[in-house]
C-alpha cells in the first residue's frame, strides 16, 4: 500500500467517524425530544435506526484492521487507527443509550408524568453539548476543546446526583409514582453515560495529538 492510498484510507476513517457522531447527536436529539412529547413513532425510528449505526461500527473496525494488516503504520499513524477505533467503540455506546431512552419512551407514553420533564432536557443538552465538542475537538485536533469536555463532565454528575436525589425523595411521598420515577432514574443513568462517553472521545483526541493518556496529561 502506497502512502497516498495510506492517507485515503485514514481519510475515509476520519469521514466514516463524522458521520456516526453526527448520527449518534441527532439520535440523542430525537430521543430526549421523543420523551418529551411522548412519540412512541419517533422512539420506534430511533431503535430501528441504532442497526444503522452498528453496521458502520463493523465497517470502520474492518478497515482499521485493514490498514493495520496491509501497512506497517509509524507510531503517529498508529494512533490515528487506535483512536478512530476507540472513538467508534464509545459513539456506538451513546446510540445504544439514545435507543435505551426511546425504549422507555415506549413504556411511559400512555402515562401522565410525574413533574415536567425540565431538568432531563437540561441534561441531555449539556451531554449533547459534550459530544459535538468532543466531535469538533477530533476534526480540529484541538486540545483545548477536549479537555473542556473532560471537565464538562462533572457539571453532568452533579446534576446526575441532584436528580436522584429528587426521584427518591418523589418515592418516598408517593408509593404510585416509585415504577415511572425507576424509568427516569435509568434515563439520567444513561444520560451520564453518554456524558461519559463523550468525555473519553475527548480523552482519545488528546491521545491522538500528543500520545499521553488522560492520567499523563493531567500531571503535566
Amino acid at each position: 500500500m502506497t502512502r497516498p492510498t495510506f492517507e485515503n484510507e485514514l481519510k475515509e476513517l476520519h469521514l466514516d467517524i463524522l458521520k456516526m457522531g453526527a448520527m449518534a447527536e441527532e439520535a440523542i436529539d430525537k430521543a430526549i425530544h421523543a420523551l418529551k412529547t411522548k412519540d412512541i413513532d419517533l422512539a420506534q425510528k430511533i431503535i430501528e435506526n441504532d442497526d444503522k449505526i452498528d453496521t458502520l461500527t463493523e465497517e470502520i473496525e474492518k478497515k482499521c484492521a485493514i490498514v493495520i494488516a496491509t501497512q506497517q503504520p509509524l507510531a503517529s499513524d498508529l494512533r490515528l487507527i487506535i483512536t478512530a477505533m476507540r472513538i467508534a467503540t464509545d459513539i456506538e455506546r451513546i446510540a445504544d443509550h439514545a435507543e435505551d431512552i426511546s425504549q422507555i419512551t415506549i413504556k411511559l407514553a400512555k402515562e401522565s408524568f410525574i413533574k415536567p420533564l425540565i431538568d432531563i432536557p437540561k441534561m441531555a443538552d449539556i451531554t449533547r453539548s459534550m459530544l459535538k465538542d468532543a466531535l469538533d475537538s477530533y476534526v480540529n485536533s484541538d486540545i483545548d476543546l477536549a479537555k473542556s469536555v473532560v471537565k464538562r463532565d462533572d457539571v453532568v454528575d452533579q446534576m446526575y446526583q441532584s436528580l436522584i436525589d429528587e426521584l427518591e425523595q418523589i418515592m418516598k411521598e408517593n408509593s404510585d409514582a416509585i415504577s415511572q420515577c425507576i424509568q427516569f432514574l435509568l434515563v439520567i443513568k444513561y444520560l451520564e453515560r453518554i456524558a461519559d462517553h463523550s468525555t473519553n472521545i475527548a480523552e482519545w483526541v488528546v491521545y491522538k495529538i500528543t500520545g499521553m493518556h488522560k492520567h499523563d496529561w493531567e500531571t503535566k
